[in-house]
């Protein structure tokens, strides 16, 4: 999600309240919830834009072992930029993320089950996940959501056209 956000800065903007306007900010921190005994937290993973996989997956499983014994500190979890709720994990197949202000949209990434598509004239079985975006109509259009979605689900699909910038 952090290249889609680069590509589309918008989803990555925010609303300054004193003086009215759009900020466009030129560095990704990423919310992202993680199970605790009391329930989901959302710790930031700063500067995601300058991480690899390797460094996002460490960086979530410590956040995810700070969370279940308890660890969390509030500094853990403001200060993001965007948002990425995975309710798949959970068994959710479909679902409408709420936006944590003053973030100026929420990713929602709901379960991968096999659905039957058509393939070349063909219906086939294919792995189909539901993305869904919420987003603040005041700073992003439905051009540039749409834009941002296809963006992530192209990542999705194929994680090596990114990782050899293609």
């Amino acid at each position: 999600s952090a290249k889609a956000l680069q590509e589309i800065p918008a989803v990555n903007a925010v609303i300054d309240d004193e003086t009215k306007e759009i900020v466009y900010r030129n560095y990704v921190d990423i919310s992202v919830a993680v199970a605790s005994p009391a329930g989901l937290v959302v710790p930031v993973l700063r500067n995601v834009e300058e991480m690899g996989f390797k460094d996002v997956e460490e960086t979530i499983a410590m956040y995810g072992a700070k969370a279940k014994a308890g660890q969390m500190a509030l500094e853990d979890m403001v200060g993001g930029t965007f948002t990425i709720s995975n309710g798949g994990v959970f068994g959710s197949l479909m679902g409408t993320p709420i936006i944590n202000q003053p973030q100026s949209a929420i990713l929602g990434m709901h379960g991968t089950k096999m659905r039957a598509v058509v393939v070349d004239g063909q219906v086939v079985a294919r792995p189909m996940m539901y993305l869904a975006l919420t987003y603040d109509h005041r700073i992003i259009d439905g051009r540039e959501a749409v834009t941002f979605l296809k963006s992530v689900a192209n990542k999705i699909e194929d994680p090596g056209r990114m990782l050899l910038n293609l």
